[in-house]
C-alpha cells in the first residue's frame, strides 16, 4: 500500500479528464482501506471507484483513495435462486458476465453498463426496465469516521430513479466494500419490453430468448449508440429521464405531437432526456474538442483534450435550453466534481 503525491486521474476516470490528485492510494484489501482512515482521520478524503460516473472539472485537493476490492462468491442458493457477494472493485460488466456463464438471470439487461459493483447502488444503475435494486439484498459499508462496519437492507437504501441513501443523506460518509444480490437459476424472468430488445431479438430470428441472448441483444443496442471510452472520453448518459406531471406532459404533446413517453403512474411521465436534447438541436454538435455524441443525445463526450470545466459549461447550456423551449429540467447522472 503506497499513497503517491501529485498523481494523475487521466487514466482512472472514463471522460479521460487530465486533472490530478493531491495524493492517490489504490486500495486492494478492507485492512488497508482501514488504515489508510485512521492514518489519514484528519485528511480531505475523495472515493474514486470505476470512475464511470462522474466528471472532473479541478484537480482534488485530496487523498484519492481507488477502491479495487476483487473477489465473487456463492453465499448461498435454493433450487431456484442463488446469493452472491461480489466486492465493490469488481467491474460491473465483467460480473454480470461471470453470472451469465453460470446462467443465473436478473441483470443480463444491465449488460455493458460502466463501472464497478461498489458504485452499483449508490446510483441504483438501471436499464431497459431493470434495476439494481430489483435483485438487491444488501451492501457491506465502512464507515469513514470510525471505521465501523454496516450492514444495509434494501430498504435502508431509500432507492429511487438513479437515487439511494448513499446520494443523499449519507453522502460521503460510507464506503461500500460489497454487495450481495439474489439472481434466479431457473424460470427467469425475462425483460424484453422495451421496443429496441424486442427488435434486436426479432432481427436476429429469436423467437424465445435466453437470458444471454437478452445481454447480447443490450450489448449490441448499447454498442450502436455509446461510444467506447477507451476510444472517445464519455461517461455513459449525462442527464437523467426527466418525469413530469400528467397535466404537463398533455400540454408538452400539444406543442410536440411526436413526444415520446413512458408512463410511471397516472400522475407522472416520464420523457427521454435524449429526445429532448436532440429535438434542442444538440445532438452531434461539436465545440473545439467536446460535444454531443452523433448517435445518442444523452451522451457528452471528450474528443482528446477538453477540460471537464468546457464539458460542464456545455452541460448547463443544454440544461438551460430544454427549461427555456419544453419547460422541463433536467438533472445530470453524472456527478460533478
Amino acid at each position: 500500500m503506497t499513497i503517491i503525491s501529485n498523481a494523475s486521474l487521466k487514466l482512472f476516470n472514463t471522460f479521460g479528464i487530465a486533472a490530478k490528485a493531491q495524493s492517490y492510494c489504490d486500495i486492494s484489501s478492507i485492512e488497508d482501506l482501514s488504515t489508510v482512515l485512521i492514518n489519514n482521520d484528519k485528511t480531505p478524503l475523495f472515493i474514486l471507484g470505476g470512475g464511470s460516473n462522474m466528471l472532473l472539472t479541478k484537480d482534488i485537493e485530496a487523498l484519492v483513495l481507488h477502491i479495487n476490492l476483487k473477489g465473487i462468491e456463492v453465499l448461498s442458493e435454493t433450487e431456484n435462486s442463488v446469493i452472491i457477494k461480489a466486492m465493490a472493485g469488481e467491474n460491473w460488466h465483467n460480473f454480470v458476465l461471470w453470472c451469465l456463464e453460470h446462467n443465473f438471470g436478473g441483470i443480463e439487461n444491465l449488460s455493458l453498463i460502466p463501472g464497478n459493483i461498489g458504485t452499483a447502488p449508490i446510483q441504483n444503475i438501471g436499464a431497459y426496465g431493470v434495476e439494481l435494486k430489483d435483485v438487491f439484498v444488501s451492501c457491506e459499508a465502512l464507515k469513514i469516521d470510525d471505521q465501523s462496519v454496516k450492514i444495509f437492507s434494501k430498504s435502508d437504501c431509500n432507492f429511487g430513479y438513479r437515487e439511494s441513501i448513499f446520494k443523499q443523506d449519507l453522502k460521503g460518509q460510507y464506503i461500500i466494500t460489497s454487495v450481495n444480490i439474489e439472481l434466479t437459476k431457473s424460470k427467469h424472468n425475462l425483460h424484453t419490453d422495451y421496443g429496441v430488445i424486442k427488435n434486436e431479438l426479432n432481427a436476429n430470428g429469436i423467437t424465445e430468448p435466453t437470458i444471454q441472448d437478452v445481454s447480447n441483444a443490450v450489448i449490441a443496442i448499447r454498442q450502436s449508440k455509446l461510444p467506447d471510452p477507451k476510444e472517445i472520453g464519455n461517461s455513459g448518459s449525462f442527464f437523467k429521464n426527466p418525469i413530469i406531471s400528467a397535466k404537463a406532459f398533455i400540454e408538452l404533446e400539444r406543442d410536440f405531437p411526436d413526444v415520446p413517453s413512458y408512463k410511471i403512474s397516472d400522475e407522472a411521465i416520464k420523457i427521454p432526456a435524449g429526445w429532448l436534447i436532440e429535438k434542442a438541436g444538440f445532438k452531434g454538435k461539436r465545440f473545439n474538442d467536446y460535444g454531443v455524441h452523433s448517435k445518442q443525445a444523452l451522451v457528452l463526450v471528450n474528443y482528446g483534450n477538453a477540460s471537464g470545466k468546457e464539458i460542464f459549461e456545455l452541460a448547463q447550456l443544454i440544461q438551460k435550453t430544454v427549461k427555456r423551449l419544453f419547460n422541463i429540467t433536467i438533472e445530470t447522472e453524472v456527478n460533478i466534481i
